[in-house]
């Protein structure tokens, strides 16, 4: 049986991660390693300051208090007996859709298992405010995390690459259908906040806003927007190809050898 890390940036308690896990049992030996509690919005930070300990809260599940990289690079090179053939990380309870995946734990933590060479991907599920509302459809993901889990684990994946997949809040016979979409672009404005401790003095909260976005019908906005589970390759080499070839023509073209003006002699 394959061995399957499940981890996520919500803590190793949120209904998001068992869920998960339990559904990953389907393809394999499935092991959380998970933050000890909520460590959302850590993006790819790295504990180097303080030393991380591990606790095994019971069978296949530990919990590090440190980021869901730390979790990542512990459990596959400390915790695990074998390197893992797969990488799962979520479920988490929100959104990770255009500009979140630079400040996502979720994402992160599939990034980190991706640069060690581990086929992996990030699932969300993405969560409309509705008055009253009770029930997460956290079993949606779970189903769609199997489905694809299972390709990868058959297929793999491109080099360098991991699937970060958004998942509508609905029953599974509500979701239209799957689509491949490119990063869309969401930014939040007002999302630094003046607020007042009970001293009346001055701090500042980062949170909230109202989030903007793109149009574009290949976007993974788009797809959820329109009920679709959205599903996006991430390539982890952040070069951008076509400017390295602009900013190459362009030097070139100003060394003195290519000038056609010589320089006069005074």
């Amino acid at each position: 049986m394959p061995v399957i890390l499940v981890t996520n940036d919500d803590g190793v308690n949120a209904p998001g991660v068992l869920s998960l896990f339990n559904a990953m049992k389907q393809l394999g030996d499935a092991y959380i390693v998970a933050p000890d509690r909520e460590r959302s919005a850590a993006s790819r930070s790295l504990t180097m300051h303080r030393p991380l300990k591990v606790e095994k809260l019971r069978k296949r599940v530990y919990c590090v208090n440190g980021t869901p990289t730390d979790c990542v690079a512990i459990g596959i090179n400390r915790i695990l007996s074998e390197k893992p053939a797969l990488v799962v990380s979520g479920i988490n309870k929100g959104a990770n859709l255009g500009d979140d995946i630079f400040y996502s734990g979720t994402v992160s933590a599939a990034m980190e298992s991706t640069l060690l060479g581990i086929p992996s991907l990030a699932i969300s599920l993405v969560i409309k405010r509705q008055p009253g509302k009770t029930h997460l459809y956290f079993e949606t993901p779970a189903k769609t995390a199997v489905d694809i889990g299972r390709y990868i684990l058959k297929k793999s994946l491109p080099h360098d690459t991991l699937l970060n997949i958004n998942v509508p809040d609905v029953p599974m016979e509500n979701i239209k259908g799957m689509k491949f979409t490119r990063q869309g672009k969401r930014v939040y404005d007002n999302a630094v906040h003046d607020i007042l401790d009970p001293h009346g003095n001055h701090h500042y909260w980062i949170g909230g806003g109202e989030p903007s976005w793109e149009t574009g019908h290949d976007t993974d906005i788009q797809a959820i927007e329109n009920g679709y589970i959205s599903i996006t390759p991430i390539h982890l080499d952040l070069t951008n190809y076509e400017a390295l070839q602009l900013l190459q023509g362009n030097w070139s073209s100003r060394s003195p050898k290519n000038s056609k003006h010589k320089r006069k002699v005074r």
